[in-house]
């Protein structure tokens, strides 16, 4: 089966009821999409991704994302952490996240939000070694700074929509990482995203939607057609299978390898996901 390790099933796209998120889970279970993994951007969606997880078979990660640290108060922190300890034990809670550093957005780039950022970055990690669990990370033109605070913070887990250079992946490898591709690696202009999926390890591959966002290539619709009145695809789950298979011809391997391959991968990156994936 394929293993989504990324998707924001609770997003507004999917509707108030979530009505479209169970018919997007459903056609993406009959594609062969057998988990995916739904994380938390903020204190007042923990509830939400837990809720739809338990209804869906699916799994969840708790944390607040580096574009909600605006609006998130230090007791957002103590949250998390009373959070993280009364589903200790929940078998479908399987990492913090998604918490990490955007250096992309102009307003997240001023010295105070970068340090804000980075006081909320650690702190998460903290809480992930304090429960042993890893984390799904945010990297936007913040590779160097998150491993920065790995090597003093050390915890293992999936750099999410990785499009960094070689470098910067072999370092995230090899503290343990794995990393996340999806619908960014199936436009033919993405040339060194796509050069890392074609010729990094097998080993160092996860596959992910980011639903809704991220949209492949087939779904895309540029500003132009948009102002012209057509609209943009929604990206699910259901696009993981495709996605792959741009992967494994990127690759020059079969399609079943690679979802084998991505899948064990996606176990060791988020180890309790193996006891959900026995009974998928």
């Amino acid at each position: 089966m394929w293993i989504d390790t990324h998707c924001h099933l609770d997003a507004p796209e999917f509707g108030a009821d979530h009505a479209l998120t169970f018919e997007a889970r459903q056609r993406a279970s009959e594609r062969g999409v057998g988990l995916c993994v739904i994380p938390a951007v903020m204190r007042a969606n923990f509830d939400t991704v837990r809720t739809l997880a338990h209804r869906l078979g699916d799994a969840y990660a708790l944390g607040i994302h580096p574009l909600c640290v605006p609006q998130a108060g230090d007791d957002d922190l103590a949250a998390l952490d009373a959070a993280l300890t009364a589903h200790r034990d929940d078998p479908r809670l399987v990492a913090v996240g998604e918490i990490g550093l955007d250096f992309f957005v102009p307003a997240l780039c001023t010295p105070e939000m970068r340090e804000r950022q980075a006081f909320f970055y650690r702190a998460q990690l903290r809480l992930a070694r304090r429960h042993g669990l890893p984390v799904i990370v945010h990297v936007r033109r913040s590779a160097d700074h998150l491993l920065k605070h790995l090597r003093e913070l050390p915890v293992a887990g999936i750099a999410h929509a990785f499009n960094g250079s070689e470098q910067q992946a072999r370092s995230f490898l090899d503290m343990g990482f794995k990393l996340g591709f999806g619908g960014a690696c199936t436009f033919d202009a993405a040339r060194q995203l796509r050069r890392l999926a074609a010729g990094l390890p097998l080993s160092a591959l996860v596959l992910e939607t980011d639903a809704p966002d991220m949209a492949p290539q087939w779904l895309y619709v540029t500003v132009q057609a948009r102002a012209g009145g057509r609209a943009q695809g929604i990206n699910t789950p259901a696009e993981l299978p495709r996605i792959g298979a741009v992967v494994a011809d990127l690759r020059g391997s079969p399609v079943e390898e690679l979802m084998r391959a991505t899948t064990s991968n996606a176990l060791a990156a988020l180890p309790r996901l193996a006891a959900l994936e026995a009974v998928s």
